[in-house]
């Protein structure tokens, strides 16, 4: 019999799951079992092609330390690659174990987690273990805490030995009707190579330049078409500009459908407006073409574009105020 361990903690000395693992790992050697561990946080670069390691395992361990929410990013992301490219059909005879203790709230709920992940993905759950520690040397020196755990241990494999079932789970009827693998019809092995090319960084980063380089592409090919855009809204801001004797500011307008953002910048009685990217802004804005629009036209306030949500803002907002002020769209 063999039995793979997947642990999703941080590794820290002072894990309570860890020693639980060491105990458990004890009893099952001395029943002649193979074990295995996987710390998922030395694979983090290639969680997607741990699923393939089920394959010569009788059962696994899914264990996990709750630390302050939910069973945490790496247990989460293999669950993930369970999901997109495990062999459903591998992992249906396979009985796994949950194991998650806590040194906060949260316990409880991390096992349902990890037990209802697997049903929906397939697998046989069995009897798993949760506990809250606050003190990881109180809680190694009890005794009859390690007789728990060895308990369980000895379970797990009573179950994979038996071959012990389970009653129908509703979770299994949920992936019937309602969840969906992606539509991708693939076989294991390509599921497999899949999961290859998705943890090469080399692979990914080359994807991702060509993808880059055919956007830059057709973003330079509509950008010859709309050259006349890169001006809009310039002249309208200039022809309405009131001076603030004394006042400074700089803006930059984030107005979607454009290439670039709008940038003002208000030197007392000076105005300088036009497409780029600048730092150092003391106002950043985030609107639509149409409302940009509304307010040019003047039927709109930038004050209240930005009271119902339509313009986004961060920055001194005192200095975002004075855009009514200094750009006077209302009286036309």
């Amino acid at each position: 019999m063999k039995i793979k361990i997947y642990y999703g903690g941080r590794g820290l000395l002072d894990d309570p799951t860890l020693y639980v693992l060491d105990k458990m790992e004890d009893v099952l050697k001395e029943l002649r079992v193979t074990v295995e561990r996987f710390n998922i946080y030395e694979h983090k670069n290639e969680i997607s092609t741990l699923p393939h390691t089920f394959k010569d395992a009788d059962g696994i361990i899914l264990a996990t330390t709750v630390e302050w929410l939910g069973i945490g990013g790496y247990m989460q992301q293999f669950l993930d690659a369970c999901w997109l490219y495990g062999d459903k059909e591998m992992m249906s005879s396979l009985y796994m174990q949950p194991i998650v203790m806590s040194t906060t709230y949260g316990e409880r709920e991390g096992v349902m987690t990890l037990e209802n992940a697997w049903v929906i993905l397939g697998g046989q759950p069995c009897s798993g273990l949760c506990g809250y520690v606050e003190d990881l040397v109180s809680f190694e020196m009890n005794q009859e805490y390690t007789l728990i755990i060895e308990k369980k241990a000895e379970n797990l494999y009573r179950s994979i030995s038996q071959k012990m079932k389970a009653l129908p789970s509703s979770n299994q009827a949920i992936k019937q009707t309602v969840l969906r693998t992606p539509s991708m019809d693939l076989t294991p092995q390509e599921s497999e190579q899949l999961s290859k090319y998705v943890s090469d960084d080399t692979y990914v980063k080359k994807q991702k330049e060509d993808i880059e380089e055919l956007a830059s592409m057709f973003k330079d090919i509509l950008g010859k078409s709309n050259e006349a855009d890169d001006k809009m809204f310039i002249k309208e801001f200039e022809s309405h500009f009131i001076p603030e004797e004394g006042f400074r500011a700089s803006y930059l307008f984030m107005i979607e459908g454009k290439k670039q953002p709008l940038f003002l910048d208000v030197r007392g009685d000076e105005l300088t407006c036009y497409y780029g990217n600048e730092d150092n802004i003391d106002v950043y804005a985030k609107l639509s073409a149409d409302i940009m629009t509304n307010i040019i036209n003047g039927r709109m306030t930038f004050q209240r574009a930005f009271m119902t949500g339509v313009m986004t803002a961060k920055g001194n907002f005192k200095t975002l105020r004075m855009l009514d002020t200094i750009f006077n769209f209302i009286d036309d």
